[in-house]
């Protein structure tokens, strides 16, 4: 196939209900000078049927077949079988705008950009929330370097980084996307978006940042807790992704700072896939991050998101606090175990001893808190994670991490 301006990859793994309106909303792109990639990731479901069907009926689609991995080692194959000047990808189970493709060659093309990085939308259970990158504007390398990369993890704000992980909100050019890809490890299968777009960072000279968001990334209820092995396992991997972006990062970034960034990174990942508490290589709570609480605690949880979920599951499971109400204001009916979604109404103070707002979203945390007090809520109550570095750091050293990031 002749050079076309974009390749648009999609891996695919078990997503046969998503599939074909992610494929739909991609050939009916205002922007027509693309190939579509599709990479079956050996899928146990009717994905592979489906991509073959596609591929019959649109010569721009190419179907890859091969032998089952992890996502990484799908954009690797797709990436290996490109011809276009630049790349999108696009998780199967997500969509897009009309105007997604358009919009980002116009970004990269007027502004001779290396990396173009958008907004999104995310959807949840029904609710779609906009997401927006904190700062916009086209950057030159002096200042990438200078300005982004010492933030780009970590810029003072605990799960606020200076630009998002995701490769899906982005558009990459090919040939310097080759240079650092097949360099990451394919065993790094907890963010390995990061090991991909900083490391591809670190090398380009030129980047544009808008606000506008374009792409729609589905939180599935059942990929909340996905691929979560034993804490041994995932803690190995994590140490993959840290060892890979101390390599790549280190020559541009001071040794301070890389190891703050790299630690808040590491220790959002770690709080996310463990719901909260953190335990050890055997399982063993080792580390509460919700301040002043305390075993058997009488705790309300306000979230029924992605985060709020996982946190009941877990404390389902350990039962560490004591549920007293899981409320939220975006009201859905739900339950994990013995715990119901509630509607916010009357809460006595006395009736609970601390109410965590289960999100790692500072904005977020920020504005529910207001509303909450507003209702009365004791905003003493409403607790604040532990951002400490030393106590992070002193965490990581216990879970098998090295003690650079200590010093």
């Amino acid at each position: 196939m002749n050079e076309v301006s974009i390749s648009v990859i999609v891996p695919i793994y078990k997503i046969e209900p998503y599939l074909s309106k992610c494929i739909d909303s991609i050939l009916d792109q205002s922007f027509t000078d693309f190939e579509l990639i599709l990479v079956d990731n050996e899928s146990p479901d009717n994905c592979p049927l489906i991509c073959d069907e596609y591929a019959q009926k649109d010569n721009r689609i190419k179907v890859i077949h091969k032998e089952h991995g992890g996502l990484l080692s799908g954009r690797k194959e797709g990436l290996r079988n490109a011809n276009g000047k630049y790349v999108a990808y696009i998780d199967g189970d997500d969509w897009v705008d009309k105007f997604y493709l358009d919009i980002l060659f116009i970004l990269a093309e007027v502004n001779n950009s290396d990396l173009v990085v958008t907004g999104h939308f995310r959807e949840f259970d029904g609710k779609i929330e906009t997401v927006k990158p904190v700062y916009t504007g086209v950057f030159e390398e002096n200042e990438i370097k200078s300005s982004i990369l010492p933030k780009v993890m970590y810029n003072g704000t605990f799960c606020e980084p200076e630009i998002t992980t995701y490769v899906w909100s982005k558009l990459f050019k090919r040939e310097l996307l080759k240079k650092i890809i097949f360099e990451v490890p394919d065993e790094i299968v907890m963010g390995e978006d990061a090991a991909i777009t900083y490391t591809y960072l670190s090398i380009s000279k030129k980047l544009t940042i808008s606000r506008i968001p374009l792409y729609y990334y589905r939180q599935r209820d059942g990929s909340i807790l996905k691929s979560v092995k034993t804490p041994k396992v995932e803690y190995y991997r994590l140490g993959l992704l840290k060892d890979f972006l101390e390599i790549k990062l280190s020559p541009l970034l001071n040794k301070k700072n890389l190891n703050t960034q790299i630690l808040y990174y590491l220790y959002s990942l770690i709080l996310v896939r463990s719901g909260g508490l953190i335990h050890d290589a055997f399982g063993n709570i080792i580390f509460n991050p919700f301040l002043k609480t305390e075993k058997n605690s009488k705790v309300i949880v306000y979230s029924s998101g992605s985060f709020g979920r996982h946190f009941i599951s877990s404390n389902s499971k350990s039962n560490f606090f004591k549920i007293v109400k899981w409320i939220d204001f975006d009201f859905h009916e739900l339950n994990i175990g013995d715990n119901f979604v509630e509607p916010p109404s009357f809460i006595s103070n006395t009736e609970f001893d601390f109410l965590i707002i289960a999100s790692l979203n500072p904005s977020f945390v920020k504005s529910i808190k207001a509303e909450l007090t507003l209702m009365g809520i004791d905003p003493k109550k409403i607790v604040q994670i532990n951002t400490d570095e030393k106590e992070i750091s002193r965490l990581l050293v216990k879970l098998g991490f090295e003690n650079k990031l200590t010093q």
